[in-house]
């Protein structure tokens, strides 16, 4: 029997030691690492550094204003994401749900734009912000598309939100489509007997249902918009300035672009990570209480 039960866990550590190994070596150490050399001033070139405490984490914190702009900024993106992205998302499975022809048209069409790399996307909306736009106001009566949608530092923003909704949008959408499946039918329809309207139904029968999609769908923009960085990058580049530059811009920029301050690109990104963790842990602490009282 124990030799049995050795063969078992031997063969469970074959099955998993390959994808441990991948973990640990591309996300467990560079982790790591990135942790200890956040207490150093090293340059990321040379083998010698200097430990010198939360020197850089001070620095971030108290005397760097790129840093807390960027910050600021990022925040601002993640709560617009976060709301607008589920609530267009929930929208659109609950009227693609809704239909009884075409489900499959619709998905796929809302699902493509999920489908194109993000930093190409990028690039196509700044073509359509500065050609297509302001030839279609031209043309039409629409006078409020001509403007500097990546140039002026107060619409820039909401050009970053959306090429980032369109892209992102179908992705939740597919995820609440799945949880909308599994709404019995039969609670539906008792609702409706009772005299509720679509909406008192929606809210006190099938919202209640999905919970378990809401929290999944929430986990998971809260985290991208925290990190996001390509659609900047490509759009924007940060810019007029550093108007839209988000937290990983910043980060990156201290480390490769100009500084090389590796250290202290390395403290603010413990600190990103930090506020990642907090606010997801808080997420996620609430809608299990949600998903539980539902």
């Amino acid at each position: 029997m124990p030799n049995k039960s050795y063969k078992r866990y031997l063969s469970l550590f074959a099955f998993v030691a390959p994808a441990f190994l991948l973990y640990a070596v591309f996300l467990l150490i560079p982790t790591l690492g990135g942790m200890f050399y956040s207490f150093t001033d090293w340059n990321g070139l040379n083998r010698t550094y200097d430990f010198i405490g939360f020197a850089n984490f001070a620095e971030a914190l108290g005397e760097d204003p790129d840093f807390v702009n960027s910050l600021w900024f990022t925040l601002k993106y993640v709560v617009f994401i976060i709301v607008l992205q589920n609530v267009i998302a929930l929208l659109l499975a609950v009227l693609i749900e809704s239909r009884t022809r075409s489900k499959g048209f619709f998905r796929t069409i809302f699902f493509m734009p999920n489908m194109i790399s993000i930093i190409i996307s990028a690039f196509m909306w700044t073509f359509i912000f500065s050609s297509v736009l302001p030839q279609i106001a031209k043309k039409t009566m629409l006078t409020f598309l001509d403007q500097a949608w990546i140039g002026d530092p107060n619409v820039s923003f909401w050009s970053i939100i959306i090429v980032s909704l369109w892209n992102g949008v179908g992705y939740m959408m597919i995820i609440y489509l799945a949880a909308l499946q599994g709404v019995p039918q039969s609670l539906k329809e008792a609702a409706v007997i009772d005299g509720a309207s679509p909406f008192q139904t929606f809210r006190n029968v099938t919202l209640p249902m999905i919970t378990h999609a809401v929290t999944i769908c929430l986990f998971l923009t809260l985290n991208g918009a925290f990190k996001v960085f390509d659609v900047v990058y490509g759009l924007t580049g940060g810019g007029p300035g550093r108007s839209t530059q988000v937290i990983t811009m910043n980060i990156f920029e201290e480390a490769f672009s100009n500084n090389f301050r590796y250290g202290y690109a390395s403290a603010k990104s413990v600190i990103l990570f930090v506020i990642i963790l907090i606010f997801t842990l808080i997420q996620v602490t609430v809608m299990k209480k949600r998903e539980v009282e539902a």
